[in-house]
């Protein structure tokens, strides 16, 4: 059942709350890891691979080609899915992975399935990670990525129109970019996609006080933040919630999930965007956790998320065309 309050788009399914909460006790059942230090933990997380029965598989509507992405002093690794032939749209999306983790091949199921469903050819990217990259390293890779996509359209087979968008961390790379391009003049994106970003630091919201350590804890993992963001005075870029101003950035589609401490990010972020005059769209998946987007064979909240994306990349691209 889908519902609007307080200019929220509520989507709220039965199952929801059922499958959020059997995937958790899963998580909670799983035997302790090695006592490691947190490094050599994160590089075993990197190594291990996405389990199918949780993340699902790729969209076998489309296709599938691995890219290398040439960029000053650095090669990126990408993935490029294609449902159709001829021209399209082209999206550049970004995993999530609290800017430290994460991996293409961990979402294959979300950017092949949004790629079909919004009839675009979506270019997944592994950008750098923190610690051994931190903050600006990968904010710069997907500004350079979008300005390499707009230079390199017609050999992807795109139209010339291109939106960034991108998961929890990712997300947050993608606002950051957009931020980024329009203080240094560069083209800004048609369009962002923004699904349960982390926009802010050691935020206090209400969200975080009743959810923090539902999947996502915010307070009890200090060790990874501070591998990423600068010392001091954090830029908007890194955090934009802290942007003096959000207007002149791209038309926005917001995701949230209601049990999730970074649920108020995006609630705030789409006032915030209202009030500066861009227009967005808010909707938040209840009694859902974060991160549903990495685990659509278990959670609905997923699969319905994917056709939601593609349907609002149809409208977006179609109105602007005509």
């Amino acid at each position: 059942m889908n519902t609007i309050a307080e200019g929220i788009e509520i989507v709220d399914l039965p199952a929801f709350n059922t499958e959020t909460d059997a995937l958790l006790e899963r998580f909670a059942a799983e035997p302790a890891g090695p006592d490691l230090d947190p490094y050599e933990t994160l590089r075993l997380d990197r190594q291990e691979l996405p389990d199918p029965e949780l993340a699902g598989e790729q969209d076998p509507r489309t296709s599938a080609e691995d890219l290398t992405i040439d960029l000053p002093g650095r090669t990126l690794r990408a993935r490029v899915y294609r449902f159709a032939a001829g021209p399209r749209p082209v999206l550049l999306w970004l995993h999530g992975g609290g800017f430290i983790g994460g991996d293409l091949r961990d979402i294959e199921y979300a950017t092949s399935g949004i790629a079909a469903a919004g009839n675009v050819i979506v270019v997944s990217l592994n950008y750098r990670l923190a610690p051994e990259d931190p903050y600006p390293a990968g904010l710069h890779d997907v500004l350079d990525t979008l300005a390499w996509l707009r230079e390199h359209t017609s050999d992807l087979n795109g139209d010339g129109r291109i939106a960034v968008g991108g998961q929890s961390a990712g997300a947050a790379l993608a606002a950051g970019a957009c931020v980024l391009a329009r203080d240094e003049g560069q083209p800004v994106p048609d369009r962002q996609i923004l699904c349960y970003p982390t926009l802010d630091h050691d935020q206090d919201t209400e969200s975080v006080r009743l959810f923090d350590g539902t999947f996502l804890s915010i307070a009890a993992d200090p060790w990874s933040a501070a591998q990423y963001f600068p010392a001091g005075e954090l830029p908007a870029t890194a955090v934009p919630l802290r942007a003096e101003s959000l207007a002149g950035l791209p038309p926005a589609l917001l995701l949230a999930a209601g049990r999730d401490p970074l649920r108020d990010d995006a609630r705030n972020y789409a006032s915030r965007l209202a009030r500066d005059g861009v227009p967005n769209r808010l909707v938040e998946y209840a009694d859902t956790m974060h991160a549903f987007l990495n685990f659509p064979a278990v959670l609905s909240a997923g699969r319905h998320a994917v056709e939601l994306i593609g349907a609002d990349l149809r409208t977006a691209f179609s109105a602007r065309r005509s």
